[in-house]
């Protein structure tokens, strides 16, 4: 048995220090130790808690499980049971290339329609309605549930032609409007590129069966965080903003950070 000293010797993470890390509230990390699913090492003088490397390690289980829609008494019967920590993370990983390899699909079918708009070429219905059909519906099942899959297709295609081309206008004009604010070497955290992102987070709330749906605020934020570096890191995204994918980027990330309260 390891020698308690030396188990508070690795604590070396403070209460503030892992809430400003990892996004939440002392409030919520205090809560989650009244009820078991996060004990902190110690408790110092003041009350302060100490968190080790491997209790870090279960808050990130945590909240990629909370991504996921779990309640905290399922996360904690699931944290208790798996004790393969490596394998478990490797399983969260896996679930969330999943998730960002359907959204690209998505993405993409959107990009088709509108450059065959802009364009005048005929568009091609396979590559329209690619993450949106039933040929994908177990997939999209398996990796955002029943409930995303089921909202999101009867949301598409409860539209009419007129609808689905007002809504690729809506893309198109939101991109146009990024480039413009690029070119006028607007600051991401000025009012014009606010503005934009809150624009933009209001086009992403528009699509049912997104976690941006979920309710939860945590899911929110890091839906749009995530969506914000794939802009950047993906060339058929980044294509979108011409050269300022960066700017797109940074102002979504000050924004989710200024406006979505977490914990």
């Amino acid at each position: 048995m390891k020698d308690p000293t030396a188990r508070r010797l690795e604590a070396t993470h403070s209460i503030a220090h892992v809430s400003k890390s990892a996004g939440i509230s002392s409030r919520t990390l205090r809560h989650y130790d009244q009820i078991g699913l996060l004990v902190p090492d110690h408790v110092a003088a003041g009350g302060y808690r100490y968190y080790t490397d491997g209790q870090l390690v279960r808050l990130q289980r945590i909240l990629l499980l909370k991504q996921l829609g779990l309640k905290l008494e399922t996360i904690a019967e699931i944290l208790d049971e798996e004790r393969d920590e490596l394998a478990a993370l490797s399983t969260h990983k896996e679930q969330l290339h999943q998730q960002q390899a359907a959204l690209e699909r998505q993405i993409a079918a959107l990009e088709h329609s509108i450059s065959a708009l802009t364009t005048g070429d005929p568009m091609e219905p396979g590559k329209s309605f690619d993450g949106f059909n039933e040929q994908y519906k177990q997939e999209v099942t398996e990796r955002w549930g029943g409930d995303a899959y089921e909202s999101s297709a009867k949301w598409w295609n409860a539209k009419t032609t007129n609808e689905r081309t007002s809504f690729i206008d809506e893309v198109k004009e939101l991109n146009a409007a990024w480039i413009q604010a690029g070119e006028l070497d607007v600051a991401a955290d000025s009012q014009h590129a606010q503005d934009l992102a809150a624009r933009h987070v209001q086009w992403l709330n528009s699509v049912p069966g997104t976690p941006m749906t979920s309710g939860d605020q945590q899911q929110h934020k890091t839906f749009i965080c995530g969506l914000a570096e794939m802009y950047v890191d993906d060339a058929r995204f980044a294509k979108n903003y011409g050269a300022y994918a960066t700017l797109v980027r940074d102002a979504l990330k000050i924004f989710a950070e200024r406006n979505i309260n977490v914990g």
